[in-house]
Protein backbone atom coordinates (compact mmCIF):
# COMPACT_ATOMS: atom_id res chain seq x y z
CA UNK A 1 0.00 0.00 0.00
CA UNK A 2 1.30 3.55 -1.18
CA UNK A 3 0.65 6.44 -0.32
CA UNK A 4 1.59 10.20 -0.98
CA UNK A 5 3.50 12.97 1.45
CA UNK A 6 1.04 15.96 1.32
CA UNK A 7 1.38 19.75 2.41
CA UNK A 8 -1.03 20.55 4.75
CA UNK A 9 -0.99 23.98 5.98
CA UNK A 10 2.73 24.97 6.81
CA UNK A 11 3.41 21.62 7.50
CA UNK A 12 3.60 17.87 5.87
CA UNK A 13 1.32 14.73 6.41
CA UNK A 14 0.18 11.65 4.80
CA UNK A 15 -3.20 10.76 4.23
CA UNK A 16 -3.98 7.39 4.99
CA UNK A 17 -6.26 4.93 3.09
CA UNK A 18 -9.53 3.65 4.43
CA UNK A 19 -8.71 0.26 4.92
CA UNK A 20 -5.86 1.16 7.63
CA UNK A 21 -7.89 3.45 9.43
CA UNK A 22 -10.44 0.77 9.89
CA UNK A 23 -8.34 -2.01 11.12
CA UNK A 24 -6.82 0.77 13.37
CA UNK A 25 -10.19 1.86 14.53
CA UNK A 26 -9.09 5.37 14.94
CA UNK A 27 -10.81 8.27 13.40
CA UNK A 28 -10.60 12.28 13.12
CA UNK A 29 -8.76 13.33 15.74
CA UNK A 30 -7.40 10.50 16.72
CA UNK A 31 -3.84 10.58 18.09
CA UNK A 32 -1.24 8.53 16.61
CA UNK A 33 2.24 7.20 18.44
CA UNK A 34 5.04 7.27 15.88
CA UNK A 35 7.92 4.85 16.92
CA UNK A 36 11.12 4.15 14.83
CA UNK A 37 11.85 -0.27 14.09
CA UNK A 38 14.43 -2.20 12.73
CA UNK A 39 11.82 -2.76 9.34
CA UNK A 40 10.77 1.36 9.42
CA UNK A 41 8.66 3.17 11.23
CA UNK A 42 5.06 1.97 13.06
CA UNK A 43 2.26 4.36 13.80
CA UNK A 44 0.24 2.76 16.36
CA UNK A 45 -2.98 4.23 18.49
CA UNK A 46 -1.63 2.52 21.28
CA UNK A 47 -0.02 4.85 23.91
CA UNK A 48 3.41 3.60 24.95
CA UNK A 49 2.89 5.76 28.44
CA UNK A 50 -0.49 3.63 29.03
CA UNK A 51 1.55 1.00 30.54
CA UNK A 52 3.57 3.46 33.46
CA UNK A 53 0.28 5.05 33.81
CA UNK A 54 -1.23 1.99 35.06
CA UNK A 55 1.28 0.86 37.39
CA UNK A 56 1.32 4.39 38.83
CA UNK A 57 -2.50 3.95 39.45
CA UNK A 58 -1.83 0.75 41.07
CA UNK A 59 0.88 2.10 42.85
CA UNK A 60 -1.92 4.73 45.05
CA UNK A 61 -5.13 3.07 44.09
CA UNK A 62 -5.68 1.61 47.52
CA UNK A 63 -4.36 5.37 49.48
CA UNK A 64 -6.81 7.26 46.83
CA UNK A 65 -9.53 4.92 46.95
CA UNK A 66 -12.32 7.18 47.60
CA UNK A 67 -11.05 9.99 45.60
CA UNK A 68 -11.38 7.68 42.82
CA UNK A 69 -14.87 6.38 43.66
CA UNK A 70 -16.02 9.54 44.13
CA UNK A 71 -14.40 10.70 40.87
CA UNK A 72 -16.01 7.75 39.10
CA UNK A 73 -19.72 8.29 39.70
CA UNK A 74 -21.87 10.44 37.57
CA UNK A 75 -21.98 13.99 37.57
CA UNK A 76 -25.67 14.54 38.45
CA UNK A 77 -27.33 16.89 40.40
Amino acid sequence: MKTKLRKIGQGLGVLLPKEPIARLRISEGSTLTISDTASGIEMSPFDADLPTQIEAFRRTEFRHRSSYQALAKPDVP
